[in-house]
């Protein structure tokens, strides 16, 4: 312990400032120094600063826990290393004593990163050059350390860290997910791990693997490696076994899940490459002329419910997946079947001219592929909305039992949100209005004769458009018109990176700092403490996030010219 008198002028800094200057209250709307995502309570009654000691350690109570040790690790040198100096300087009554260490302990350090993991820590910096973080499990822990790792910035040739602050924190909605799509173009390992990098720096939690679907089948699975081999755009874009496990022990140490998705029996025109026999129309061209289209987008194909070969390649690629993600949720897909794709085959044509329908055929697969997801892989089920909402093919709620399955609503805002949870189905929210990063891009077909037109307007063949800003993401409030009840089953939502038009060149910009709106949305809400949306204040805050994470090697968008962050509040567009 050091000597009293070596703490005495802080506390006389401190009680200075206190007593003579303007203090910044609690509920005030932003401080000197700030956290994104925001947490859900700040106590900082008289803003000051410690010097950081070049020798700051993170003492943990638990140094053999694999993955908070790596996050230690990670932190102990960002902290020293990174240097982050903010567009507006605080200026910050400065206390002597350095900050020597922070103290970590965890009150339950075997627990598992499931869903509805808890996340709640309480983080505490004082004036005598000591602070305590402590937190339920290991990934309240790891989220508390990136709190941290935003309360230091670079003063001239020192570090320093906001001092005499307390935070408690724990995230509204337990599932805060980002969707990357892998098939429409390939996104190289390193660009996965540095978004996963970025997921955790924003205390997102799951990232939704969509790894498969019509334009491409890029993992190389043991049992039908053909899948791959011959679906995959080659041998230079495939995930292997082990790339797979790298990407989910790193995101462990983020505290992230990686949840799969292997989306079926529509989007799978890539299975044909190595299993012709068992998928409809594959390879044919998307939208025939006089004719309904194949497929949503172009990439043709679904697969045949009605054969057994069916299922035996299904159920080896479950298998194997589920062998190579622990993640407790499994997505199957299910979305956007095709009623002219399936009766392009003429097994299939035959059974709906005999009085067969198309439910029927989805239900088929849903009746022989939910409960080997359930029962014989012992996982909770994941399907986007159609599975039961299809507007041309569903099966009835009564085929997918609510305690076994989690639902994942795309269309129609909050309408089919509380459709979903009135069946009693616990909800994913990405709605496409909102959610979807990739509209507003323009169209991406060939020969697309709409842009003949020199008429102004219109959304440049982006079905979607227009192009979601990260004040419309932030400002959607997915428990919108729901009842207490019905808002009890949406466990979070997700942003979708679609990635017809994007890989890995252009991935940064396209989703950051747009998720990180969703981030905060989803950890403390989009509102202050008096109810109101508190977009307005968000600006300044993430205009400064953003240049954060760009220091941190992550290529995010700017959101406004640089004179605006510099100017706080000059560039609103209202006084």
């Amino acid at each position: 312990m050091k000597p009293v008198s070596h703490l005495f002028p802080c506390f006389y800094f401190f009680f200075f400032f206190a007593v003579f200057l303007p203090v910044v209250s609690p509920s005030a709307s932003t401080f000197p120094v700030n956290i994104w995502p925001k947490p859900t309570t700040i106590s900082w009654p008289s803003p000051a600063a410690s010097p950081l000691s070049p020798s700051f350690t993170i003492l943990s109570s638990h140094p053999s826990h694999p993955h908070l040790s790596a996050a230690i690790s990670r932190y102990q040198n960002l902290l020293l290393s990174e240097r982050h100096r903010p567009l507006v300087p605080p200026s910050l009554p400065s206390c002597s004593v350095p900050l020597s260490s922070l103290s970590l302990s965890i009150s339950n350090p075997s627990a598992p990163l499931h869903h509805a993991a808890d996340e709640s820590h309480s983080l505490s910096v004082s004036l005598t050059g000591l602070a305590t973080l402590a937190a339920a499990t290991p990934w309240g822990a790891i989220r508390g350390l990136e709190s941290f790792s935003q309360l230091v910035w670079a003063s001239e040739s020192r570090l320093l860290v906001a001092a005499g602050i307390n935070i408690t924190d724990r995230p509204l909605f337990p599932h805060r997910g980002l969707l990357l799509d892998t098939s429409r173009n390939f996104i190289p390992v390193e660009d996965i791990l540095r978004t996963v990098r970025a997921m955790g720096y924003n205390k997102m939690n799951v990232l939704h693997w969509h790894i498969t679907d019509s334009q491409s089948f890029p993992i190389l699975l043991p049992s039908v490696p053909e899948l791959a081999v011959k679906g995959s755009y080659g041998p230079e874009m495939q995930y292997s076994p082990e790339d797979v496990r790298r990407i989910v022990g790193y995101a462990m140490s983020y505290g992230v899940r990686v949840m799969p998705e292997i989306d079926a029996p529509g989007h799978t025109g890539s299975w044909a490459e190595a299993y012709p026999e068992i998928v409809t129309c594959a390879n044919k061209f998307w939208a025939p002329a006089g004719k309904p289209a194949l497929a949503a987008d172009p990439g043709t194909g679904q697969l045949n419910p009605l054969i057994p070969e069916t299922y035996d390649v299904v159920r080896a690629v479950f298998r194997d997946i589920a062998e190579l993600f622990p993640e407790p949720f499994f997505h199957g897909g299910a979305d956007e079947v095709n009623t002219a794709c399936w009766e392009d085959d003429g097994s299939i044509a035959a059974f709906i001219s005999g009085g067969g329908t198309h439910d029927e055929l989805l239900r088929t697969f849903i009746s022989k592929t939910h409960p080997f997801i359930t029962a014989d892989l012992n996982r909770t089920a994941v399907y986007w909305e159609d599975v039961v909402l299809g507007p041309a093919v569903k099966v009835p709620p009564s085929t997918i039992p609510k305690e076994s399955a989690v639902m994942q609503t795309w269309n129609n805002g909050p309408n089919n949100t509380k459709i979903l949870a009135g069946m009693g189905y616990r909800v994913i929210v990405s709605s496409w209005d909102f959610y979807y990063l990739d509209c507003g891009y323009g169209g991406w077909y060939g020969n697309d004769s709409q842009y003949d037109s020199l008429t102004p307007g219109g959304d440049g063949g982006s079905w979607c458009s227009p192009f979601k800003t990260w004040q419309r993401v932030y400002d959607y409030d997915i428990t919108e018109g729901l009842t207490e009840e019905e808002a009890a089953l949406v466990v979070g939502g997700e942003v979708a990176m679609w990635t017809a038009q994007v890989d890995g060149v252009v991935l940064d910009g396209r989703v950051w700092p747009r998720a990180s709106a969703m981030a905060e949305s989803m950890w403390s809400g989009n509102r202050g403490h008096d109810g109101k949306k508190r977009y307005a204040e968000a600006t300044d805050r993430l205009n400064e996030w953003r240049r954060r994470m760009v220091g941190r090697g992550i290529a995010a968008e700017p959101i406004q010219p640089l004179w605006c962050a510099k100017h706080p509040s000059l560039c609103n567009f209202v006084e």
